[in-house]
Order: structure tokens, then C-alpha cells, then sequence
């Protein structure tokens, strides 16, 4: 949820902090902070409530090569200054920046005040501080390692003490954490984003491992293998755009692209994933796939069970995260889950997936972040190749993992009968995808103006059938996460009669997906009962279709392309338009309200 970077080296750290932060905002941007020991060893607190990209402040004014900083999201206390970090003890001689949740921070702070400790803030962070206090002898790597020993929760933290200078200690559980290896410099952040400016040369810090940085030296516990980052530093600028959300839009031909890339083999109409190989001969052998993740990624995994069980042939469960670990799955050794999340550090799936290795079932991963916990604990896994994605709302990633799903559809459908034709026309179209998803983006003017028309409405239905029902909810969600204070809401078509249907009106929009696919029929006469109650529908249809003008309020054309890959262009209207009503609406697309990108956090 929350961002934390920390730096040692020759240049000024509070330039570099400031810098890595501003890189991080996407993780928390309710309040920030820093702290820097000066050339004397004094530590320097600068604490703000706010965006850090908003901050006037010089951070090149202050002195030091040594600090730690932190942007954060929310969740145990108010956003207040008290409540901002770096957090720290009695004394204020332990400096601590944390991402993550201490569940049992209340038991912890009785026994702590108990003994004499007095607290500043509301957070569950300070009572870190405190413990590494009480075990504090000189050496801070010992004390952070004792006090942890109490922790209850998730954690990636940074620690820092005028005591024992030019010295900074991390750890972490359930939350990523990131050692970059710089030129006569070190540095430690949750997120590759915030080091690309210095180095490439980075390690994954696995779960409770502590790492100990001082001046051009390093120590882990354990000795780990160095890896390159691979994004480009451009890749987290917005550049030209003026959201992230809109630029990563705009990257979804290349974002397919690099999914499939060296992955498809057409003339043969399989799918060649160098992550699954190591457990192929198992895939072949399951008899069901219980598809899990959260948001977006569930919904990416509903399209999936539509694909698999289509040309793949396996019977397929979708579950969100946080249901699937509490409701005792009756899981088979013949069965595998397929776990779906861009940063691989989602709370609710990473202990979904613990879970599921605990019944000693195959697990596989989809995750876009080389490193993050989901990637290492999975059985195996497909990458999704497309660069950081920083706006809160995923949208490349969403069109990224259906695409993988295509190719994870062809790789099981081959091994179970699926003709070689059939597999030859879903790969050439799939080829294809970049192409038709430009020429939706080319519209974007288009569909900006009908979100102004429609803008002055304060609720919306979306619907859609078979592939497209789950792009009737990410479509409802993206304008809840961009557009508030606008609800929406996402059904089956089959479902309006049940209940929905008792809305519309001229004052309740909808917004139907209506391709000429094998359910045309069907969400027509949804189309057709709408209008007969005088509601407007704004309509997601096939090019060529002119008949769908005559009933509708407005429609958005679309590509022809195979029913099983409908999803991957139906995207780009839907997050467009939550893109341009979220922007009339006058909200921060990039960090909507009360969210964060990574949720690493129940």
C-alpha cells in the first residue's frame, strides 16, 4: 500500500528520496515523509500531510547522504502529520519507515506503555520503533531482529538511528522490498520504479531476511543472486500524456504485443510458455483449474474460465481472493490454480496461494513483476512483459493478462484435442489484437465526447453476455474507481428481468456491449426492453453494424475478431470512457480516492 525508499551513498539524500518518492506516489499519497542524518549525525524529519508531487519544499537543501523516506497510503490511524512517517521511539534516536499492516499492534502498545514507552502517533508502525528501542544495544541490526521476532502482520521496512550512523537495516514480510546496487552507492525501496534513475543491478529481499547497508557495503543473511531490472527509466514518466492512466492506455497494442511476443507459434497454432515447461507433463494431467485473484484480476480470470473451458476443456472455478482462503476449498490432487496478479504482491491472493502449496497443489502464476512473492512461491508462471504499470486503475495489465489467458487457452486447449485449425485462426487473430486495439484508440475523441454528454448522470448499468459479461463489471468498476462520486454496476444481460431492469428510466443510462457474436440476439432484446422504459443506452457494437444505430443513444464500433478475443478491444471503450468521465469529474485518475495500486494489505 504504502512506498518507502532508502538511500546511502554520495549524493544528497534528500534530492534522491524526494526523487524516488515522487515515483512511489501511486503506492500511498495521503501524507510523506523523510529522514536524513546530516554531516553531524543529527537526524533532519520533514513529515507533510498531502501529495509529495504538489510539495514546494527544497529537499537539496538539506544535508546528508544517508536517509530513509516513505509515502503513505492509509490504514491504521488518520492522515494527520503525527501519523506520517518515519516513525520513532522515545528517545528519538530509531527512525522507522513501514509498508504493511501490524495486527497486533494494540497488545504490543499496552505492553510497551507498561513499560514507560510514550507514543506519539495513532500508527501501528511506532511500535516498531519502540521495540527495536528496548533492544537496542549499539548494534541496530541486532535489535531490529529481536523486535520483529514479535511482530504479527506484513512489513517491508526501513530502519535508521543517530546511534548507530551511517548504517541503514530493512527486512521484510508479505511486502516487497528491492536492494539496488549502484555506483559507490546503495539503495533499498518497495518498487523498482524508485531506482531505475540509479541503478539496474538489483536483489529480492525474500520474507524476513534482513539486509544491513552502510557505505559501498551490503550484508543479507543469506547470499543472493543479482538480477537486472528491464524496464526503461521512460516507462515511469508520463512523457507526453497528462495521467499515467491515459499514457498506459494508449500503451495497450504494445503492451499485447510484448505478452505474446516469442510466445506463439501460429503455423503450428500453439502457445510456447518457457515458464510452464517445467510442470507441462502435470498440466496435462489436471482434471480441473481453479482460477484466483482480486478486482480486475478476477474479472481477467472470469474471461478465462469462458476461454478455457471453451477450446481448453477443462472445467474451470474463478473465486475472488479473499472469499477462496476462508471458504475450505475442496481442492483435488488433479486440479491446479492459476493465481493472477500484476504487482505479485496482493495480500489476499499471496495467502490464497500459501493455502493452496499447504495442500501440496500445483500452483501457477501471472504476475507482470519479476521478483514479487507471488512469482517465487508459484509452482511456475507466465510473465506479462509490459513494463510498471503506475496509475492505480489497471488497465494494460487487464488487456495483458487476457491475452496471456489466450495463450495459457491454446497451451492447454493443444495438449487436449484442439484441432490444429482451430488453433491456427486463434493465433492468427490474435496476431491481429494490436492492430484493431489502435484503431479503437484512434476514437478516443469520440468516446471523450459522449462522457461529456453523459457526464452529468449519477449512475450507470453495464451489461454483457457470455465473454462480455465480465467486461460489463470491469467497465462498472473502472467508473466507480475514476469517476466518483458516480456508481455503476455490472450484470448479465440474462439478469436485467431479475431486478435491474426495475431502474431504468430517462434519468439511469446504460452502457451495453453488443457485439454480432453468438449472443447478439439476446443482449438486442435486453437493448430493446431498455428503450421501451425511455433510459439511454450508450452501445459497444461490431463494426459494420448499422442496425444497432437506429435503437440506441450513442454507439462505439469495435474491431471484428474471434468471440474468444471480443474482450481484449472491449476494454479500450470502457476504460477510456472511465478515463474522460473521471477527468470531467475533476478527480486524480492516477490515485482515485481511498485506493492504492498494490494492495498488500487485508
Amino acid at each position: 500500500m504504502c512506498g518507502i525508499i532508502g538511500y546511502i551513498g554520495k549524493k544528497k539524500a534528500g534530492e534522491v528520496l524526494f526523487s524516488g518518492l515522487k515515483r512511489l506516489e501511486y503506492r500511498g499519497y495521503d501524507s510523506y515523509g523523510i529522514c536524513v542524518l546530516n554531516n553531524f549525525g543529527e537526524p533532519i524529519i520533514h513529515k507533510k500531510v498531502g501529495k509529495i508531487s504538489e510539495e514546494n519544499f527544497s529537499f537539496s537543501e538539506i544535508e546528508g547522504n544517508i536517509g530513509i523516506g516513505h509515502t503513505r497510503w492509509a490504514t491504521t490511524g488518520k492522515v494527520t502529520v503525527e501519523n506520517a512517517h518515519p516513525h520513532f521511539d522515545c528517545k528519538k534516536e530509531i527512525f522507522i519507515v513501514h509498508n504493511g499492516i501490524i495486527e497486533n499492534y494494540k497488545t504490543l502498545k499496552r505492553i510497551l506503555e507498561k513499560r514507560g514507552h510514550k507514543f506519539s502517533s495513532q500508527c501501528d508502525t511506532e511500535v516498531i520503533a519502540h521495540l527495536i528501542e528496548e533492544y537496542f544495544n549499539e548494534n541496530l541490526e541486532e535489535a531490529v531482529r529481536k523486535a520483529l521476532k514479535h511482530i504479527r502482520g506484513t512489513y517491508g521496512i526501513l530502519v535508521l538511528s543517530p546511534k548507530d550512523p551511517q548504517k541503514i537495516v530493512g527486512s521484510c514480510f508479505s511486502s516487497p522490498l528491492i536492494l539496488g546496487i549502484g555506483e559507490n552507492e546503495l539503495l533499498v525501496a518497495s518498487d523498482p520504479s524508485a531506482l531505475i534513475s540509479y541503478t539496474r543491478q538489483i536483489i529480492t529481499l525474500e520474507d524476513k531476511e534482513v539486509v544491513v547497508l552502510k557505505p559501498n557495503d551490503f550484508f543479507i543473511l543469506k547470499e543472493k543472486p543479482i538480477e537486472t531490472i528491464e524496464w526503461d527509466e521512460k516507462e515511469v514518466e508520463k512523457g507526453e500524456y497528462p495521467h499515467f492512466m491515459l499514457k498506459e492506455i494508449m500503451e495497450g497494442p504494445e503492451a499485447v504485443k510484448n505478452s505474446i511476443k516469442g510466445r506463439l507459434i501460429p503455423e503450428r497454432g500453439i502457445a510456447k510458455l518457457g515458464g510452464l515447461e517445467n510442470v507441462k507433463e502435470k498440466l496435462s494431467q489436471i482434471e480441473t483449474l481453479h482460477i484466483i485473484g482480486c478486482g480486475t484480476a478476477f474479472y481477467a480470470g472470469m474471461v478465462g474460465e469462458y476461454m478455457i473451458e471453451e477450446y481448453g476443456g477443462i472445467p474451470v472455478e474463478v473465486d475472488v481472493a479473499s472469499e477462496f482462503r476462508y471458504r475450505k476449498p475442496v481442492l483435488s490432487q488433479n486440479s491446479a490454480c492459476l493465481f493472477i496478479s500484476q504487482s505479485g504482491e496482493t495480500a489476499d491472493t499471496l495467502e490464497a496461494l500459501r493455502e493452496v502449496k499447504r495442500k501440496g497443489i500445483l500452483s501457477l502464476g501471472i504476475v507482470n513483476m519479476p521478483g514479487s512473492s507471488i512469482a517465487r512461491e508459484t509452482d511456475a508462471g507466465i510473465y506479462n512483459h509490459i513494463g510498471p504499470e503506475i496509475g492505480v486503475a489497471a488497465t494494460k495489465s487487464f488487456v495483458s493478462q487476457l491475452a496471456i489467458l489466450v495463450l495459457f487457452t491454446l497451451f492447454l486447449g493443444r495438449q487436449r484435442g484442439l484441432s490444429l485449425i482451430k488453433g491456427q485462426r486463434i493465433a492468427k487473430d490474435l496476431q491481429q489484437i494490436p492492430q484493431k486495439i489502435k484503431e479503437i484508440l484512434s476514437q478516443k475523441e469520440k468516446i471523450k465526447e459522449i462522457a461529456q454528454k453523459y457526464s452529468k448522470f449519477s449512475n450507470f448499468i453495464y451489461l454483457g453476455r457470455k465473454y462480455n459479461y465480465p467486461l460489463a463489471l470491469e467497465g462498472a468498476l473502472k467508473l466507480k474507481e475514476i469517476a466518483y462520486p458516480i456508481h455503476a454496476e455490472g450484470y448479465a444481460g440474462g439478469e436485467m428481468k431479475h431486478g435491474p431492469l426495475a431502474l431504468a428510466d430517462e434519468n439511469f443510462p446504460f452502457l451495453v456491449i453488443a457485439l454480432s457474436d453468438s449472443v447478439y440476439e439476446k443482449i438486442f432484446s435486453n437493448i430493446q426492453e431498455i428503450k421501451t422504459r425511455n433510459a439511454p443506452v450508450i452501445a459497444i457494437a461490431s463494426e459494420g453494424n448499422e442496425e444497432i444505430k437506429k435503437i440506441v443513444d450513442d454507439v462505439i464500433y469495435i474491431p471484428k475478431t474471434s468471440e474468444m478475443l471480443t474482450p481484449l478491444l472491449v476494454a479500450y471503450p470502457l476504460h477510456l470512457f472511465a478515463y474522460y468521465m473521471g477527468v470531467i469529474k475533476g478527480n486524480d485518475v492516477d490515485k482515485p480516492r481511498n485506493l492504492a495500486k498494490s494492495v498488500t494489505v487485508e
